[in-house]
């Protein structure tokens, strides 16, 4: 696709921001050029779905240059915190948001092993093939309302070195059967290396800080987070909300003076078949089972549930802080978090945050990763996605509209180039860049390019072909 200026809806979404940030941070406004350079680099990134300088040079046949890109996302005074909180308070006060509930997950990134440079690499595991990858984690805040759900925070998670060391050891150990107390103890945390559950915590204070008017009825999050001390500071910043988690089957719970398994629990009350609201859609039928119990690493009572739909084998648990709450609230409300994942699928197919956003430093990963946040904020100031959310319509999804709006922007660079008189070199220009910008891939399906075996019987096995008959 072509684009050689920034699109409507973006400098739309760009220039109430603007307005926004001089509110806030008269210091921290946009610059007319900075305005331009963000303004196209969102456009190319909706356009090609890379954040990678050639291919938004190629984009825009040389009329913004690889170089002159760079240097405005390295050395440009844009202050990226400021105005990605200014984004998310935008749409807030755009679509009347003063309510909603939060969800937190972490998610990964595959990237090369030749990426050394860039901030934050590990080795993570593949959960499709069980192998190993060179990769980054985020942690991300995710904010669910009954108009829109969009990412409000994130940051990086990189595991501590040595205590990575001393648990592939320990595991090692473990699995000759050598006793804890003669296994190397565990080290104490580096604070520069926080964990998933500490980084969670710190995006909720932030969070609660920067948005106080936002009143946030319930926190989801999965089985990670399921910890004392996660379910104690997150009830702490949500005094009177809930706190709902996923809990392990293995997690001891105390009844009538003796502890078991949840699971265990949960065999001498089975749960039964209730009819439950998924994510405000059609009601299905779902096995359930609840009950408030004394859960021993916790030190207090907790709203414990079980939840088993039809098709499944095995019961998932619900773990929740605020006892008040109905168990079918608790349920309903929980749905939600699947939103995040939604939210992940289109992050990283259609928002620029693939395997050619290779930016080094920290820096250069948190400033293309929040363009790419910032990318998903402005689509939904572009007209067709406004009109209906604010019509109560269903939303487009990202894919859709990014397709919608790619046919868009090729349709304004051939009006452009009509408006300007028929340009020759500009065509050839486009010409020499089809094929970078809309490669062809090689196809698994067919052979031409490859050997086919021998499909023959043997000269010297053909006796065989007697005895086989």
């Amino acid at each position: 696709m072509l684009i050689e200026r920034p699109l409507p809806f973006v400098e739309e979404y760009l220039n109430l921001l603007n307005r926004e940030l001089c509110r806030y941070y008269p210091g921290c406004s946009l610059s007319r050029i900075q305005m331009l350079w963000l303004g196209f680099c969102l456009s190319a990134v909706i356009v090609t779905n890379k954040i990678c300088w050639k291919s938004f040079e190629r984009a825009s046949l040389g009329k913004f240059g690889q170089r002159s890109l760079s240097w405005m996302f390295c050395h440009s005074k844009i202050f990226w915190e400021e105005v990605f909180k200014v984004s998310v308070l935008k749409i807030l006060h755009s679509y009347g948001i003063t309510e909603g509930a939060l969800c937190c997950d972490d998610v990964d990134r595959n990237r090369s092993k030749s990426t050394t440079q860039i901030h934050g690499v590990h080795k993570l595991k593949d959960k499709l093939t069980g192998g190993f990858v060179d990769g980054q984690c985020l942690v991300f805040l995710f904010l669910v309302t009954a108009k829109a759900s969009f990412p409000v925070g994130f940051d990086f998670y990189i595991p501590d070195p040595k205590w990575k060391a001393w648990k592939k050891e320990d595991e090692r150990l473990k699995k000759q059967k050598i006793a804890k107390k003669n296994r190397p103890a565990e080290p104490r945390r580096n604070p520069n290396y926080p964990t998933k559950i500490q980084i969670a915590l710190n995006l909720l204070q932030t969070f609660c800080a920067n948005f106080p008017d936002i009143q946030i009825k319930c926190f989801l999050a999965d089985g990670l987070y399921g910890s004392s001390e996660f379910l104690e500071k997150a009830s702490s910043l949500f005094e009177k909300e809930q706190v709902i988690t996923k809990m392990k089957n293995s997690q001891l719970v105390r009844h009538r003076n003796r502890e078991m398994s949840v699971s265990q629990f949960f065999k001498w009350y089975p749960p039964l078949l209730q009819t439950v609201s998924i994510r405000g859609g059609s009601p299905i039928q779902v096995w359930i089972s609840s009950a408030r119990l004394y859960v021993p690493s916790h030190g207090k009572k907790r709203f414990v549930i079980a939840i088993r739909y039809p098709e499944e084998k095995q019961c998932r648990y619900l773990i929740a802080s605020n006892l008040s709450w109905r168990t079918l609230d608790i349920v309903q409300a929980y749905f939600f978090r699947w939103l995040i994942e939604v939210f992940f699928e289109d992050w990283k197919g259609n928002e620029g945050w693939g395997a050619r956003t290779k930016h080094p430093g920290e820096d250069g990963s948190r400033r293309s990763l929040i363009l790419s946040l910032m990318l998903d904020h402005a689509l939904l100031f572009h007209q067709d996605q406004k009109a209906r959310l604010e019509n109560k319509l269903a939303a487009a999804t990202v894919a859709s509209l990014s397709q919608r709006i790619q046919a868009e922007a090729l349709l304004q660079f051939v009006k452009d180039l009509c408006q300007d008189g028929f340009d020759e070199s500009k065509v050839k220009k486009l010409k020499e860049n089809i094929d970078f910008m809309i490669p062809l891939k090689p196809s698994n399906k067919h052979m031409n390019h490859r050997n086919l075996p021998n499909m023959e019987p043997a000269p010297s096995l053909k006796r065989f072909m007697a005895i086989a008959a």
